[in-house]
């Protein structure tokens, strides 16, 4: 049972997350009712079972930190508690990934659009598979490009990146569970819960809903977000022994880059590691669980 105290830190959370309001996210805000970092980090605990934990946005022939690094946590946050996480991607991420964590392998290039159909059914037939495979009590996106309208999948500039992403989208309008969707600029799975909102960004919106959004200024930041929301109710500090940079350098050398910039730096949509660490340890303080923050 939440408490008005819960509502309050959930609220302080979900402020906290896009204080900067880089790509817009502090101005669609009001469209998302109150305590959605509360209400997902619920249906987490509440999962026993398998979560599916889709993730990877493309950029060039690689794919960026952002998105990866917060799926990570994710995973190791719920496998914790005694969940069995399955990190769901396409190559090249679903490589690179393959040898330290559970993955379910998706091929790119799958869409359905008005330019380029497949034949009817079969988008809803593999995620039907997915569905039936794993029985997840609970699906999770984050920072994963969300279908557009037109059925085509789009970058924050505009480009038709639907040849180099996956599709998950109809998972998670199948799946028999809650399912959570964690983005940053409005083309992420999930963004259709407040499709209205986001025609004052300049952006192709995705339109896929999902039963929790989660926004943040950068993807990566709403993953601790709840991982902060879930060690309130759990009294246990899941954020302490996370190493955002070690991570950073895990994804390095698995070939990711930068958001932002395309390039091969340690960094997070073009900000520093230190800016998730001082982050990381606001969410602590909040919780409780750590006392000074410079």
């Amino acid at each position: 049972m939440t408490t008005a105290k819960d509502l309050i830190l959930s609220q302080q959370i979900e402020d906290l997350l896009v204080v900067r309001n880089l790509r817009g996210m502090k101005t669609v805000q009001p469209a998302l009712q109150p305590g959605y970092c509360m209400r997902a980090a619920r249906m987490m605990l509440d999962c026993n079972g398998v979560v599916l934990i889709s993730t990877g946005f493309p950029v060039k022939d690689t794919f960026e930190t952002d998105g990866p690094l917060g799926a990570i946590a994710l995973y190791r946050s719920m496998e914790a508690l005694g969940s069995t996480p399955v990190l769901v991607c396409g190559n090249p991420l679903a490589k690179a990934l393959g040898d330290d964590y559970r993955v379910h392998r998706l091929d790119v290039n799958q869409r359905e659009s008005a330019r380029e159909s497949v034949t009817p059914g079969v988008q809803r037939g593999r995620a039907q598979q997915i569905i039936d495979l794993y029985q997840p009590e609970l699906v999770m996106t984050i920072e994963l490009p969300g279908r557009a309208e037109d059925g085509c999948y789009y970058n924050m500039r505009g480009v038709d990146i639907s040849p180099l992403t996956i599709c998950f989208d109809d998972v998670l309008k199948m799946a028999n569970c809650p399912t959570v969707s964690i983005g940053d600029g409005g083309n992420e799975v999930g963004m259709g819960n407040i499709s209205d909102a986001l025609s004052a960004l300049n952006i192709i919106p995705s339109v896929t809903t999902c039963d929790e959004l989660i926004i943040a200024d950068v993807s990566n930041w709403a993953a601790h977000g709840l991982i902060a929301m879930m060690s309130h109710w759990t009294s246990e500090d899941l954020l302490k022994d996370w190493d955002n940079r070690a991570v950073l350098e895990y994804l390095f050398q698995h070939g990711s880059v930068d958001g932002l910039t395309g390039n091969k730096t340690l960094t997070e949509d073009g900000l520093p590691c230190e800016n998730s660490e001082r982050l990381i340890q606001e969410l602590r303080r909040l919780t409780g669980f750590c006392q000074d923050v410079e």
